[in-house]
């Protein structure tokens, strides 16, 4: 008896939410392994030089990394490549990459873009991911200087906008390609809806996630992943 698929991962990181949307979506039984957000490099050894989250592990043992990339690993091994060949395979590999810069990088500003929002992000990621009694105080305490300090206040000054203001604009382009669409890839999510809605679904835990509610088509797209994922 082959054992279930394993993925590695953080419980607030937008890469992992990628990969777990396209699990739940084809309801696959898989061993989520909780990393020590402290210790990622030495608990993901096994993996090689990677040293992040997340990581998949086949049935067989095979071992995958990258989130774009074990999306589609996971596609073709338990679907056949069927959500991979839902739309036009070159505006598919367009608009990856397009999630996987622009959105990605606007999560950070969003959820730290203040010093209040950055305080409230860290004691909360602290509260929701595995830390040692002593690292889960450090991380809250000093991890919320760093990424608003040093990480959301540089990216909000190269962009020009407000962190929600990004995201809507984001939205709005992301939206207009699909507009007599449920989804970017028609009827069915297809590959590029899982890369978007798990950088947008990292940000639902914490309550930053109230600004981007107000953006109808966003939310209407949002919410018809969270149905099909459930």
């Amino acid at each position: 008896m082959s054992q279930s698929p394993s993925l590695h991962m953080l419980q607030t990181c937008p890469f992992c939410w990628k990969v777990r949307g396209m699990t739940d979506y084809l309801k696959i039984d898989v061993n989520q392994v909780q990393v020590n957000a402290m210790k990622t490099k030495k608990e993901l050894a096994f993996a090689g030089d990677w040293g992040k989250v997340p990581v998949w592990t086949s049935s067989s043992g095979e071992v995958v990394v990258d989130s774009t990339p074990i999306l589609k690993y996971i596609d073709k091994e338990h679907f056949d490549g069927k959500i991979s060949a839902r739309g036009d395979e070159e505006k598919n590999e367009q608009w990856l990459e397009w999630a996987d810069t622009k959105l990605s990088k606007a999560t950070v500003p969003i959820l730290y873009g203040t010093l209040g929002s950055a305080f409230k992000t860290t004691i909360r990621v602290a509260r929701l991911e595995k830390f040692g009694f002593i690292s889960r105080r450090l991380y809250a305490w000093a991890g919320f200087p760093i990424m608003w300090g040093i990480i959301a206040k540089k990216r909000i000054k190269n962009d020009g906008r407000a962190p929600k203001k990004l995201w809507h604009d984001l939205l709005d382009e992301f939206t207009a390609e699909f507009e007599k669409s449920t989804f970017f890839a028609g009827d069915e999510p297809g590959i590029v809806d899982f890369a978007a809605y798990g950088y947008m679904k990292s940000i639902s835990p914490f309550p930053q996630f109230a600004q981007l509610t107000d953006h109808a088509k966003g939310m209407k797209w949002y919410n018809s992943m969270e149905k099909a994922t459930s």
